[in-house]
């Protein structure tokens, strides 16, 4: 369908971008369920902005944010911020710190990818840094162990630029038509020899690690060093168009098939429990949407971190377990190790202490 757009002098003009045309998720950072900031992270993980993981091996120490420093003019209001706070001016062989976005197989199909009619891919994105340089941008199709790397350049120290990379279509291996990890989009901040000391595979190629980002700056030989990022849009064709901004509630809901946080404050409602006997106690989720699998909890284990207020008063528990029977819709938590209450008895499940939270996550790790 065709989309009016507002030119910068109040002009409306017809265009044929299609809509949901952004294979990214939460490309403009706007989402943050897990926290807004996390500080002295040296190992990978998911941290600040949904769907956004960071891989990090030997490579300092770190604070990940969601920033609300932004190119100005453009209609973003945050951006994910690294922030280097120890570090690592010598990097091992086998150090790596990317951010990345992995991304299911069945959503790309329509990529064509291992056809002779292979789709072109655009990667957009709004980038800022103080360390001025040579950085890697790389798409890995993780079913057939196959990449490309393109560099970018970050021309003027402490300015927001926005940087442009096509990427051809590959003849060579179809991505899984599931709801697994198919194809990572990641943005290299350092890298070792074990990823940098060999030819830069500029073109789709069998996966070779000492290809995959050489050229790289070391973002993590300083603690001056910052790195921000907005505006990520991978869209098929050869030419980016404007960031697709989504509504917020559907972007949210598009994070929500990977996490959902239930509840991260004191005092906070998980669901109506029931004891199904003295000594296990159940609630039931259902998430505001199908999760991409079946989930698994994240969940605060600190002692008396939760508990069920009934009838019968206060029964503290340290977490919660999924039951075999929970599906992707259907979630059954139950506590079987330190509940104690009466059968037959119903409550309700409740953080019980501050800095607390629970969590569905069918995140790729």
């Amino acid at each position: 369908m065709a989309i009016d757009k507002i030119t910068s002098a109040g002009l409306t003009t017809s265009t044929n971008q299609p809509n949901f045309r952004n294979i990214i998720i939460n490309g403009d950072m706007s989402i943050a369920q897990r926290s807004t900031s996390a500080s002295s992270i040296t190992s990978g993980g998911y941290h600040a902005c949904d769907r956004w993981k960071e891989d990090m091996t030997s490579a300092g120490t770190w604070t990940i944010s969601q920033s609300t420093t932004v190119p100005t003019g453009q209609g973003f209001a945050t951006s994910l911020k690294m922030d280097c706070t120890t570090a690592n001016g010598s990097l091992s062989a086998n150090s790596e710190l990317m951010v990345q976005q992995r991304l299911e197989g069945q959503m790309l199909q329509y990529l064509k990818k291992g056809t002779s009619d292979a789709v072109s891919t655009t990667l957009s994105f709004w980038v800022r840094s103080n360390k001025t340089g040579t950085y890697i941008c790389e798409l890995q199709d993780v079913d057939n162990t196959r990449q490309i790397s393109k560099s970018y350049t970050i021309s003027s120290a402490d300015t927001w630029e926005k940087k442009t990379i096509t990427f051809p279509g590959d003849t060579t291996g179809a991505l899984d038509n599931n709801n697994a990890r198919s194809l990572d989009c990641s943005f290299y901040l350092a890298a070792g020899s074990d990823l940098s000391s060999g030819t830069l595979s500029t073109t789709w190629t069998a996966k070779t690690d000492a290809n995959r980002a050489v050229g790289q700056v070391n973002l993590a030989d300083s603690t001056s060093n910052e790195w921000y990022v907005t505006g990520v849009q991978l869209e098929a064709g050869t030419t980016a168009s404007d960031f697709e901004f989504l509504p917020v509630d559907i972007n949210q809901q598009r994070c929500f098939r990977y996490f959902y946080m239930v509840g991260d404050e004191d005092e906070q409602g998980l669901g109506t429990a029931f004891y199904r006997s003295n000594t296990n106690v159940r609630f039931i989720i259902e998430p505001p949407v199908t999760m991409r699998s079946t989930p698994s909890l994240d969940q605060s284990t600190a002692s008396n971190s939760f508990r069920v207020l009934s009838s019968g008063g206060d029964d503290l528990l340290d977490d919660w377990s999924i039951m075999s029977s929970t599906t992707d819709r259907f979630i059954i938590c139950q506590n079987s190790t330190d509940a104690s209450g009466t059968a037959g008895d119903a409550g309700y499940a409740l953080i019980n202490l501050a800095n607390t939270h629970f969590a569905l996550t069918s995140e790729f790790f």
